[in-house]
């Protein structure tokens, strides 16, 4: 794993790859890797929510647990896929929610959202690995204690942020967030499993907008390109 990290985000999270956390988690990647096991995203793209939203640029934070674990999926985006790869579950769901909440929507060809995060969404993994076709494989190994620092460091060094925690676990990370500085949007998670109860109706997406426009900044366009 090399530190594929832009200047803006290591000059606030350098620290972290000193600690022993961040060399144990090496070392089982490395080991992962030596055993012949299949990770992904692909070495290159697993920062790929870092280069695609320099810190000064985080306006949105949208928070999910786990790479996807299929052929050619993760891309280093959380809920985002490659183009040509079908669309997951979740993000059809999220696509039908932003079909009603913000006019004029139109439901893309592809679930790549790297549009979004060049406009300031971080599309953040909680563990920013798995191995390839079992999910959860790549957790409690150090991401989580660099993804938690990575939220904490956020909320400090920021004002404004809207952090969007779908389902119970995005949820958990609400004592990292100083909500005297932030704005926080929580529903249930948009997968198939939970979606029913509480995810549609949430507009999440243009209440994103308004605490934004509120605090003066530009909204997000949600549309993809």
């Amino acid at each position: 794993m090399s530190i594929g990290l832009p200047p803006s985000w290591l000059d606030v999270l350098k620290g972290e790859f000193d600690k022993p956390y961040m060399a144990q988690l090496k070392k089982f990647l490395q080991q992962e890797k030596e055993a012949g096991k299949v990770v992904y995203p692909r070495n290159a793209d697993i920062f790929n929510a870092f280069n695609k939203t320099p810190f000064d640029k985080v306006k949105v934070v949208i928070l999910g647990q786990d790479p996807y674990h299929g052929p050619n999926q993760a891309h280093g985006l959380s809920f985002s896929v490659q183009k040509g790869i079908d669309i997951p579950r979740s993000l059809i769901n999220i696509y039908k929610e932003l079909a009603t909440d913000i006019p004029g929507f139109v439901k893309p060809s592809h679930g790549n959202l790297e549009s979004w995060a060049e406009q300031g969404v971080l599309l953040l993994n909680a563990t920013l690995t798995v191995r390839a076709a079992e999910a959860a494989s790549h957790q409690k190994k150090g991401w989580e204690q660099f993804t938690d620092e990575v939220i904490h460091t956020l909320s400090e060094k920021k004002k404004g942020l809207v952090f969007i925690l779908w389902g119970a676990y995005a949820q958990s990370k609400i004592p990292l967030i100083d909500q005297s500085k932030h704005h926080i949007i929580k529903s249930v998670h948009p997968s198939p499993l939970s979606v029913e109860r509480g995810f549609w109706g949430s507009k999440p997406f243009s209440k994103a907008n308004a605490f934004l426009e509120k605090e003066g900044e530009t909204p997000i366009d949600w549309q993809i390109r």
